[in-house]
């Protein structure tokens, strides 16, 4: 149980604490918690000696912190639920607590690479029958390997950031803003502890290496992304901007409850794959200008993010410090259980209803929101609005 006002019963109960950056009246960026609709100053807390954390927090982000690993992370999690659940620590610990509605927040850490995966079977199967209809919807490969690529770190923005609409080639001769401008949504992770070039990392120490959890929403131009993937896949169609949560969710927030079996893979994994088959069952909502249009179901997810990470550093590429690597876009095999509007309105020619318009693709001005919840803990939501292109 928490002291602090509202907090307790509330997605960002005492359980939770997800770790951002924030910029309160002063001007001064500095690490934070979030606990109910307060962040909480890491920075002072530890200026204070409230918490010992070798100075990592008295930082502008989190990458200091993060670089430290999952002990430390562990002594300052177990002192943050001290401080923030036990009355004693209330007098020296309510003063360092920022309204939210007081302070702005930035991207949490430097995201030093960036992979996304291509993980729901569902999703898969949908743009393979939608981009190549007539062809098998899974290639020869899909189920016997994570499939990823490398999208832009220098293009990860923080929740709220304007998404500008891209231009590209959309075809042969023709050039011009994206008139088929998409979503995906997906789940990040944050990486803490890096890794040895040459050494992989066996999806056993998945929890060793990767402090937290995003939710990605990783903007789509499919317009630009049809001419181009063929034959090494997306490139400038996705490069554009992906949108990350504010607040990381620390793997430490997540209990028992919020787990559950993956589905069962067929045909066997290379024994490198061969996982516990352990899924998170987030919950994601997309409202799409303020109406939910899809539910995506993170359980249905067939490659998990233990073995993402373990098939991502299998030839010995190593981890740094900031990576973030994602799930791919999460579908169920419901039409209303689906990530991106390319399925929602199979490619463009069953529009839904937006507010009473019909809509099939993404307008200037539209504001798209995810939202996830698992087990009592609500994500940090991803907010992004569109301007208009600027060529």
């Amino acid at each position: 149980m928490t002291w602090v006002p509202g907090a307790a019963g509330s997605g960002y109960d005492l359980n939770h604490l997800p770790y951002g950056v924030v910029v309160p009246s002063d001007g001064r960026a500095r690490c934070a918690v979030r606990i109910g609709d307060f962040a909480f100053d890491l920075d002072a807390a530890e200026a204070a000696g409230l918490i010992l954390a070798g100075d990592s927090l008295r930082a502008p982000n989190l990458d200091a912190f993060l670089a430290l690993g999952p002990a430390h992370w562990s002594a300052v999690r177990a002192r943050l639920t001290e401080l923030l659940g036990d009355p004693a620590h209330r007098a020296a610990a309510e003063p360092l607590l920022l309204p939210l509605a007081t302070v702005t927040n930035l991207l949490a850490w430097t995201v030093a690479d960036y992979v996304d995966f291509y993980s729901s079977e569902h999703h898969a199967s949908n743009v393979g029958q939608i981009f190549r209809p007539g062809q098998p919807p899974l290639l020869p490969n899909w189920k016997h390997l994570p499939i990823g690529y490398h999208g832009r770190a220098g293009t990860v923005v923080v929740s709220g950031t304007p998404v500008v609409r891209p231009s590209g080639q959309r075809a042969a001769g023709d050039f011009g803003p994206c008139r088929r401008l998409d979503i995906e949504a997906e789940v990040g992770f944050v990486v803490g502890a890096g890794s040895t070039m040459g050494a992989a990392v066996p999806w056993q120490r998945f929890a060793d290496h990767v402090f937290g959890v995003v939710l990605v929403n990783d903007w789509s131009a499919r317009d630009i992304q049809a001419w181009e993937y063929q034959p090494l896949g997306p490139f400038l169609g996705k490069s554009f901007a992906t949108s990350v949560s504010a607040w990381i969710t620390p793997l430490a927030a997540f209990g028992a409850d919020a787990w559950t079996a993956a589905p069962v893979q067929d045909p066997q994994v290379l024994p490198y794959l061969d996982d516990d088959r352990r899924a998170l069952d987030l919950a994601i909502t997309v409202e799409w200008n303020e109406t939910t249009v899809a539910t995506p179901p993170f359980r249905t997810m067939y490659w998990t993010p233990a073995q993402q990470l373990a098939h991502l550093t299998v030839n010995g590429a190593s981890l740094r410090t900031g990576d973030l690597f994602a799930s791919g876009t999460v579908s169920g095999p419901e039409r209303g259980e689906v990530g991106s509007f390319l399925e929602l309105t199979w490619g463009g020619r069953e529009p839904v209803m937006v507010k009473g318009e019909e809509r099939t693709f993404l307008a200037d001005g539209d504001t798209v929101v995810l939202r996830a919840r698992v087990a009592g803990i609500e994500l940090g939501a991803v907010a992004g609005t569109v301007f208009p292109a600027q060529v």
